[in-house]
């Protein structure tokens, strides 16, 4: 089985979802006249609260969305992924990562402006976003079979198993290891079972508190980070323009890559973006479509900020800690342990535990943000009076990550990932000029106030 979800992730993830997410990505981003680089400026003011409506429609304000969405994109994507990304695909991969990070703020920008455009109702009254809403009630009925082709693969790829993977390994790695307390598969059980407890208190609460806690918990854990990561970089100051030339070089021969294919450097690369900033996957829409907004195109732009501080701030960041410390080359290690591998280098003694205390507070702050996405994709396949069977589902599973093997975890993400892509695009593409209707309107008012 772990066999055949392995080719399908490999086969989709090749020219099908290049031309789905970066061919639609730039067709969006002419479409759009580059709003994310022009209207960027606009986009941090708004996000300061500066046009709040606390009367408008909605469960949480825009700042709490993005939170929750970013800890949904800023987490394990950013410091296993990217380690994947320069394992698979070398240093070239990350260039790739900045091109589907510039596409994928265009992408962001439409698909969450369209959750507040085009907002239903589930089937017990509430005000809903996402997807599957945009293709009912802005494609029509006759679409609605892409609404459950999204949702029957967001029930699977929304799992937080890659999270319970990584964050297993890390613990295993750090604390038990040295500790001689690691006894293998006994262990990852019991991490397994505990954080399924520590999830259950907090998802069991619904949106406005997954929310409040990761509005509290997000700025924090992306300053330590950044801190750490920005200690590591002054250090090696000086190598850092030889790394970033790498980077570009590598993006267009491939060298690191056995056979120097270029092609497969940026299929790593958008992947890798893909599962770390989520832009036309169709995630972030569904938690933007829950905002206190009655302006669609003041969501987009708080939205495409997203995959700016995601992928071109964090990813780059991790990167170059991986790049700068040299482990990438001398190492065998995968994931999260590479990573790890270079906070020990740079940082002796305690850069390994910051890297802990960050990717635990990463992890769990994910797989709040994703129970919620799971939840709202059960919902609507099979009512809202249901949903809530999906989170005992989903807490099951964390523990089938802490055991499984990492491979097989992220091929199956992928691949799901993969699937909602296709009716997130397509109705975004479809759907794009009524977003460049209400952006002019949009931009015209904002003119003359």
């Amino acid at each position: 089985m772990g066999e055949y979800i392995i080719s399908f992730a490999n086969w989709i993830w090749g020219t099908p979802m290049l031309i789905i997410l970066m061919g639609g990505g730039m067709l969006l981003l002419f479409h759009s006249g580059f709003v994310p680089f022009r209207k960027i400026g606009h986009a941090i003011g708004l996000l300061r609260g500066k046009y709040n409506d606390d009367m408008a429609p909605g469960q949480i304000t825009s700042f709490q969305a993005l939170s929750a969405a970013i800890a949904a994109t800023v987490g394990l994507g950013n410091i296993s992924g990217v380690a994947i990304a320069i394992n698979m695909g070398g240093p070239g991969a990350i260039f790739w990562m900045w091109v589907s990070a510039f596409v994928g703020m265009a992408t962001k920008f439409y698909t969450c402006s369209l959750a507040i455009m085009y907002r239903g109702k589930d089937s017990e009254g509430n005000i809903q976003g996402g997807p599957m809403y945009v293709i009912e009630e802005g494609m029509g009925k006759k679409w609605k079979f892409l609404s459950i082709i999204f949702c029957s693969a967001g029930v699977l790829g929304l799992l937080a198993i890659f999270q319970a993977n990584q964050l297993t390994a890390v613990l295993r790695t750090v604390i038990l290891e040295p500790a001689g307390l690691d006894e293998g598969d006994k262990t990852r059980w019991i991490i397994g079972i505990t954080m399924m407890i520590l999830v259950a208190i907090v998802i069991l609460g619904g949106i406005k508190r997954i929310a409040a806690v990761a509005s509290k918990m997000v700025p924090f854990m992306v300053g330590l980070y950044f801190v750490t990561v920005l200690i590591i970089v002054f250090k090696y100051i000086g190598d850092v323009p030889d790394m970033l030339l790498k980077i570009v070089t590598d993006a267009f021969t491939g060298e690191a890559v056995a056979g120097g294919a270029v092609g497969a450097v940026i299929i790593v690369g958008a992947r890798r973006a893909a599962f770390s900033n989520e832009a036309g996957i169709g995630t972030a829409p569904m938690v933007h479509g829950a905002s206190k907004n009655n302006e669609p195109i003041r969501e987009g732009l708080i939205a495409m900020l997203g995959p700016f501080i995601d992928t071109i701030v964090v990813c780059t960041l991790t990167a170059l800690v991986i790049m700068l410390t040299g482990v990438w080359e001398s190492t065998e290690q995968d994931g999260v342990r590479l990573t790890l591998a270079a906070f020990d280098m740079a940082l002796p003694f305690y850069g390994r535990y910051l890297l802990m205390i960050a990717v635990l507070v990463f992890a769990l702050s994910t797989m709040f943000t994703y129970s919620y996405y799971g939840h709202k994709c059960f919902g609507y396949l099979f009512g809202a009076k249901k949903a809530d069977y999906y989170n005992y589902f989903y807490l099951v599973t964390i523990v089938v990550g802490a055991v499984a093997s990492l491979e097989v975890v992220i091929s199956l993400v992928d691949g799901m990932y993969a699937i909602m892509a296709i009716p997130t695009m397509i109705s975004t593409i479809y759907l794009a000029p009524k977003v460049r209707v209400a952006m002019k309107d949009y931009f015209q008012r904002m003119k003359n106030t």
